[in-house]
């Protein structure tokens, strides 16, 4: 039999070595960002990220958004922020009426869950309720831009959004917004801007649309107003035909004057 020559067998001796360490290297876990990503794997964050994916950190407190206008009715969300952290959502208004009230009664929990969940507007649409899903979107993350701006250095508590949960005691003007009141015509909500203890602005970020109240909403709103800012109190004569916005208007700078401390 023919024996194999020694620089051979060393030759070949050292290519399975070569190999199985080649091997063992490809099996090994990829443990670096870069080498996570390029298996598929999710790579670990750089650095700690706001709860809703940006640099800027949200401020803490009690913060609603803008109401949303949807094909039946209005969807409007509340904020409660702890530690830079969304920790309750709640809707504060959302359609209502015939089969409304089964859609909303089904549809709101769930996308409350989902917004603590997510940390984010980036929620899923409640199967069977797509324009309330869509409307509470908005207002969810009308309010996450609203906290943001609250957690900017320098900037106060949330309350410029309509919760009112700054210092009371502070010298600079504040923006609070009352509860939306319902009226017979659609809801009405009230903003107040509060500078030393004193209402310097009124304004309604809600009204009666549509219509005929479209004429006596632009008639109307204005006078409230200015009889917010001289009354400095929510103790203001009702504008004549005008009677169920004037008393929505009243129901809500009153919230306002609460949440403000006046």
């Amino acid at each position: 039999m023919r024996k194999s020559h020694p620089v051979r067998r060393a030759v070949l001796a050292t290519a399975a070595t070569v190999s199985g360490i080649v091997l063992l290297l490809s099996l090994k876990p990829a443990s670096d960002p870069g080498s996570a990503a390029a298996a598929g794997g999710a790579a670990p964050p750089a650095a700690a990220q706001s709860p809703q994916g940006g640099a800027q950190p949200i401020g803490n407190g009690t913060v609603t958004g803008d109401a949303a206008r949807t094909r039946y009715g209005a969807v409007q969300v509340r904020l409660t922020v702890s530690g830079g952290k969304i920790t309750r959502a709640e809707a504060v208004q959302a359609p209502r009426g015939g089969q409304s009230d089964r859609i909303t009664s089904n549809a709101v929990p769930r996308l409350n869950q989902a917004a603590v969940a997510a940390q984010s507007a980036d929620v899923d649409a409640v199967s069977g309720a797509t324009y309330t899903s869509a409307g509470y979107r908005q207002s969810l993350q009308s309010a996450l831009d609203k906290a943001r701006a609250a957690g900017s250095p320098g900037a106060p508590e949330p309350g410029g959004s309509g919760q009112g949960s700054g210092d009371a005691g502070s010298a600079g003007a504040r923006t609070v917004t009352g509860d939306a009141a319902r009226t017979q015509y659609g809801p009405v909500q009230v903003r107040i801007t509060v500078s030393g203890g004193r209402i310097t602005k009124a304004e309604a970020v809600q009204a009666p649309r549509g219509g005929q109240s479209d004429r006596i909403t632009s008639d109307a709103v204005p006078k409230l107003n200015r009889a917010a800012v001289a009354a400095g109190s929510a103790d203001v004569d009702a504008v004549s035909g005008a009677t169920y916005t004037s008393a929505g208007y009243r129901q809500s700078l009153q919230s306002a004057l609460d949440r403000a401390g006046g």
